[in-house]
């Protein structure tokens, strides 16, 4: 049951966090929102695991595994944000929705997981409701028509890169431990993202950023941290698939959100598919717990 409730409040950290992530792509750039999320989670998280470190660096195959993952987490978010930054979110959600599949997919062939039949079929219709919610016109659907939309192509590598990195982070979490998941690959991609702001001289607008945009910086920090742990914390209780099930939803989420905050209409579809989602999710949540 921990794990369905992780897996949930997952899906709301990364419902509220989308907001916040795109608005500070466009404010701060790719790399630095990066960063601020990847230091701000390293110095948080680190009271929680100092005393794992010892036995951690002393065991290769894990810290192979964990520094993978964070490379991997790297690119995928730069891809993610990138198409958030230059795409319109109608266009750009449902490809990112392709996650799902990929993450179910590996977590089979590489990790053994079994999903029943009812559970496969849940996966499916929720991963149709998504994919429905976020689409505001059915010509969104036509992928091969598009490639050339802002951001699409960003948006289609970020997905099949990001299912990887739900993969690897349910796999490392059951490994290790969620928090010394989280920490470390935070601690990978954040290096990486100090060596690009140096090279680029960008350091000290760091501190342009705190100070006029402080609570931008801190939300979407804050919530895809939290988002992370919760989805580590859920993998470690219950099978992967299931948890990017149940978490990936928060895609469809988003939507119900610019519904009551920014009063946007949505289409008979869309209604539909959210309906669907939450109904899959609720149901995949009770017969997993």
């Amino acid at each position: 049951m921990l794990g369905i409730i992780f897996s949930l409040l997952a899906l709301l950290s990364w419902g509220f966090g989308d907001f916040s992530i795109q608005r500070a792509t466009r404010i701060f750039g790719d790399f630095k929102t990066l960063f601020y999320i990847g230091i701000v989670g390293v110095i948080a998280i680190f009271p929680f695991i100092y005393s794992e470190l010892n036995a951690f660096f002393h065991t290769p195959h894990l810290l192979i595994l964990l520094s993978l993952t964070g490379v991997v987490i790297f690119f995928a978010a730069l891809f993610d944000f990138e198409a958030l930054k230059r795409g319109k979110l109608a266009i750009i959600e449902p490809i990112l929705a392709i996650e799902l599949p990929i993450t179910v997919a590996l977590s089979a062939l590489f990790w053994g997981e079994k999903l029943s039949l009812p559970q496969l079929f849940l996966v499916t219709v929720t991963f149709i409701g998504i994919t429905l919610s976020v689409t505001t016109h059915h010509a969104h659907l036509h992928y091969h028509k598009r490639l050339l939309e802002r951001g699409v192509m960003f948006a289609g590598i970020g997905a099949i890169v990001m299912g990887l990195v739900n993969f690897l982070v349910g796999a490392s979490s059951q490994s290790t431990s969620p928090l010394l998941t989280i920490w470390f690959t935070n601690l990978i991609f954040t290096v990486f993202c100090v060596v690009y702001i140096v090279a680029k001289g960008q350091f000290k607008s760091i501190w342009t950023d705190i100070k006029y945009h402080p609570r931008i910086l801190m939300a979407e920090s804050i919530l895809d941290n939290m988002a992370w742990i919760f989805y580590a914390y859920a993998a470690s209780f219950i099978a992967i698939s299931v948890a990017t099930t149940i978490s990936e939803s928060y895609i469809a989420f988003t939507v119900l959100l610019g519904v009551f905050i920014n009063k946007e209409k949505l289409q008979r579809h869309q209604i539909f598919g959210i309906i669907i989602a939450i109904a899959s999710v609720l149901i995949i949540s009770y017969i997993s717990g």
